[in-house]
């Protein structure tokens, strides 16, 4: 009789719904965790690169603004591109200004140029040859304010974005007070 009664008990396991949803979440949950995770992820990496081009804009734009520029100058501009990337950490932020001045033969070359750290191997080194620079952006006897920013972007999470991102900008802008920017030891 025992046995009996087993069976119909049986049967009514496999017809039971209650508990469901409660497996089907469990099925559904880690996928639902990693997407999320994933957009903020995501989120966060467009913040920083978007934070990244404000930093390339605003440093050339100060530089341009000025007739001459110095070490103290670049120095306090270098500070305002730090701190505009706060939150995110600023150990791997690396920015760049130079002045390229074109000759009437359209051939682009570093007046001057300063780093943010040394050993910047994007940042062209003064008196080097830029061939990068379209002859719209530089057209000959004119010059222009070139500013580099990089930045090595590490996800907190690293779910979806296990490996470190290098984001890089440049910005070209025409100097404002003068044709040139001139560097000067005493700024």
């Amino acid at each position: 009789m025992s046995g009996r009664a087993r069976k119909p008990a049986l049967k009514s396991f496999w017809r039971d719904r209650r508990g469901v949803s409660a497996v089907e979440f469990a099925l559904i949950a880690p996928v639902l965790i990693v997407m999320y995770c994933g957009m903020a992820e995501m989120t966060q990496a467009m913040m920083a690169q978007r934070r990244l081009s404000n930093i390339a804009s605003t440093i050339g734009d100060l530089v341009a603004q000025n007739a001459q520029t110095g070490p103290s100058k670049t120095s306090d501009i270098f500070t305002i591109g730090t701190t505009i990337m706060a939150p995110f950490p600023t150990s791997t932020l690396q920015m760049c200004v130079a002045s390229v001045v074109s000759d009437s033969t359209g051939k682009d070359t570093v007046s001057w140029s300063k780093a943010s750290v040394t050993g910047m191997t994007s940042c062209p080194a003064q008196n080097a040859v830029v061939t990068t620079i379209p002859a719209s952006v530089l057209p000959a006897s004119q010059s222009v304010i070139m500013a580099k920013v990089s930045y090595t972007y590490a996800s907190p999470i690293k779910l979806v974005l296990p490996t470190s991102m290098t984001f890089m900008r440049t910005y070209y802008l025409r100097p404002r007070k003068s044709d040139t920017v001139l560097w000067s030891t005493s700024n």
